[in-house]
Formats: structure tokens, C-alpha cells, sequence
């Protein structure tokens, strides 16, 4: 689990605290991910996100290829989009991939936030 507060919106105003469940299980060529976004502690108003992760995409991001990391991956990607758009903007399903499509900027501060 994850838990973004305020002073993790990089200077952005907001008064969402969000907590973000991962849990991803490997498939031929990837990862098949189940995502929750909800509102600490109960997870109350949560939204439910399956995502698709392909492994090409590993090493645009600097994630690794074991479940922790791509399940870190996922967690830090909703990080990013939180930061950007409410948690009920978020694709319900979608592919890594097209993160980037959306937002430019994704790749190289995605790699920054995993080689912390």
C-alpha cells in the first residue's frame, strides 16, 4: 500500500490523501495488474483500475522484472497521474503504455521516482 498526502503533489494544492493497493500477477510477456484508489483509512469512495504492463516497457521506466518492482511501477504510475487528474479520471482499464501518450514527461520522471 501506498498513501499520497499533500506534500506529495510535488507543490500542487490539494487535500486528497489517496491509498493505493497493487497487486500484479505475471502473464507470457508481462504483468496483469489490479489497482485500488481509495480514500485513507477505510478506502472509502475507492476506484478500481486493471492495468496491463507489458515487460518492453521496463526499461523505458527503469522498472524491474519481478513482481515487486512492476507492482512498485504501478503504484508510483498512480502517483504520477494523482498528481495530474482526479482518481475518477483515471482509465478503469488501460495499458502502461499509453501513459506516456498523455503525458510527455512520464518515462523520465517515472525513472526518477524508482531510483530513489
Amino acid at each position: 500500500m501506498v498513501t499520497m498526502a499533500d506534500d506529495d503533489l510535488g507543490g500542487q494544492e490539494s487535500d486528497a490523501t489517496y491509498r493505493i493497493d497493487a497487486a500484479c500477477d505475471a502473464r507470457p510477456g508481462g504483468w496483469a495488474c489490479r489497482v485500488e484508489v481509495g480514500e485513507p483509512p477505510d478506502g472509502r469512495g475507492a476506484t478500481h483500475h486493471d492495468v496491463s504492463v507489458d515487460e518492453a516497457i521496463l526499461p523505458r521506466t527503469g522498472g524491474t522484472p519481478d513482481v515487486d518492482g512492476v507492482e512498485r511501477l504501478v503504484r508510483e504510475t498512480f502517483l504520477f497521474l494523482l498528481e495530474r487528474e482526479p482518481k475518477e479520471s483515471i482509465l478503469r482499464r488501460f495499458d502502461l503504455s499509453v501513459v506516456e501518450r498523455y503525458f510527455p514527461e512520464y518515462p523520465a520522471e517515472i525513472r526518477r521516482r524508482l531510483s530513489r
